[in-house]
């Protein structure tokens, strides 16, 4: 482990996040004027909060209060003091904007280094970082975290892919770290390209994150590329990737004595127990710039506080199934886009490739997936086709108990992405916007 308290008794873990949550607490009560409104508001002063259970008495934050405070309304320090800023694309409105004093910096390296070192990323590696650089702190984060702990780093970022897979293979690579999708593309291309992904290149190890990814996905690039497959997860809100990471027993460990953790009920604001499916919330306790008291991630997930067999004793969170504002309700049922995904990878014919349209006929919604067939059953012909198109709607009848119209499309043809995949087109939106 990188640090200690990774696996530290509960009771010395707790004791330390109570201390810093009353810290972060009257820090922005007395320097953000929105927390204290919102304090007061509540009846709640800082020395209220003396124990970990008083947490939930706090207020939410949401996206749309950093929008609403653009740019550096929430910031509880001068701009003299923040050496990094980052921010959203803001494709939706203003951008989320993201500041670091250094010593945010500081633990934003920490985390990241923990989470290489999951693997034993270290002197010996190669690192081949194809997360974008810029604004998007994916790719800065996993640069510092991979050159703390002492790997050389092959800052490739996003796009030209027969050139990085030209890098990889000649620098050595031997830890990957993309998006899922885009690692899958990389290996496409690289069969397309002729190259052998086993014999050819040596990674051993990939961190995978910034998108949701089904088990199957998972799978297929275990397969393709014969690595070991590492769950990174953040946000930039937070601090950036580096909010929690995969161990090799595929337990995602919530680095918690920085952002404490819980799962709420999205439509009460209620605080579940361990094991109960509900939306992630963050409290940051040691950042300077922009702490952030029960930050709403909208993310789906669920939390475990079972010690984990590679001994560390750090919350458990699963893999999120999805995001609130991303699932889709087609006639009164709740469905994921990683739920589809899951269903497309049990079956043998297609690839992972797909894009999934909403539409309306009538009153009801339509939800048609776009999937691509593999090469050798294409060439098989009508018939094998006819038979692959039945058999995934009933698979998808059976697991999300609706009906969905199945278009197979030839070998890659669907759009590829370079970074987060887009997966749904909503037709009924611009319909919406139509009238």
């Amino acid at each position: 482990m990188w640090n200690q308290i990774e696996g530290a008794p509960r009771e010395e873990l707790e004791k330390l996040q109570l201390k810093r949550l009353q810290d972060t607490v009257q820090r922005v009560y007395h320097l953000v004027p929105f927390y204290k409104k919102k304090f007061d508001e509540l009846g709640i002063r800082p020395e209220d909060v003396k124990s970990l259970e008083d947490l939930q008495r706090l207020p939410f934050t949401t996206k749309q209060d950093l929008r609403d405070h653009y740019p550096f309304g929430l910031f509880t320090v001068p701009l003299d003091q923040v050496v990094r800023i980052h921010s959203s694309s803001g494709t939706t409105g203003k951008p989320t904007v993201v500041g670091y004093t250094r010593h945010d910096m500081d633990v934003w390296i920490e985390v990241m280094a923990r989470s290489m070192s999951m693997v034993g990323v270290g002197p010996q590696d190669v690192v081949h970082n194809a997360y974008g650089y810029g604004l998007f702190t994916g790719g800065l984060g996993f640069h510092y975290g991979a050159e703390k702990v002492g790997a050389a780093v092959v800052p490739s970022s996003g796009g030209f892919t027969k050139r990085q897979l030209l890098l990889m293979k000649d620098f050595g690579a031997t830890i990957l770290c993309s998006t899922p999708s885009f690692a899958l593309h990389m290996a496409e291309v690289g069969k397309d390209e002729g190259y052998d992904l086993k014999k050819d290149f040596k990674i051993r190890a990939g961190f995978f994150g910034a998108e949701p990814a089904s088990e199957g996905l998972r799978q297929a690039l275990r397969d393709e590329w014969g690595l070991i497959y590492i769950e990174a997860y953040g946000l930039s809100e937070i601090i950036g990737p580096g909010v929690a990471a995969g161990c090799p027993h595929g337990h995602l460990h919530v680095f918690e004595d920085h952002f404490i953790p819980e799962v709420i009920d999205t439509e009460t604001g209620e605080v579940l127990p361990d094991g109960k499916e509900g939306e992630l919330v963050f409290t940051t306790v040691t950042k300077q710039a922009l702490p952030i008291i029960r930050y709403r991630t909208k993310d789906i997930t669920v939390l475990h506080r079972e010690p984990c067999k590679c001994g560390r004793t750090l919350t458990v969170m699963e893999s999120v199934k999805g995001r609130a504002d991303d699932m889709l309700i087609v006639n009164g049922v709740n469905v994921f886009p990683s739920q589809v995904e899951h269903v497309l990878t049990k079956v043998e014919g297609v690839t992972p490739n797909y894009v999934i349209v909403l539409d309306k006929k009538g009153v009801l919604d339509k939800l048609e997936v776009w999937v691509e067939v593999d090469d050798r059953t294409f060439a098989d012909g009508i018939g094998a086709l006819e038979q692959l198109k039945a058999k995934l709607q009933q698979e998808m009848l059976n697991d999300l108990y609706i009906n969905v119209r199945i278009k197979l499309v030839e070998p890659k043809t669907l759009e590829r992405s370079m970074g987060k995949a887009k997966r749904i087109i909503d037709k009924r939106e611009a319909e919406g916007l139509q009238k």
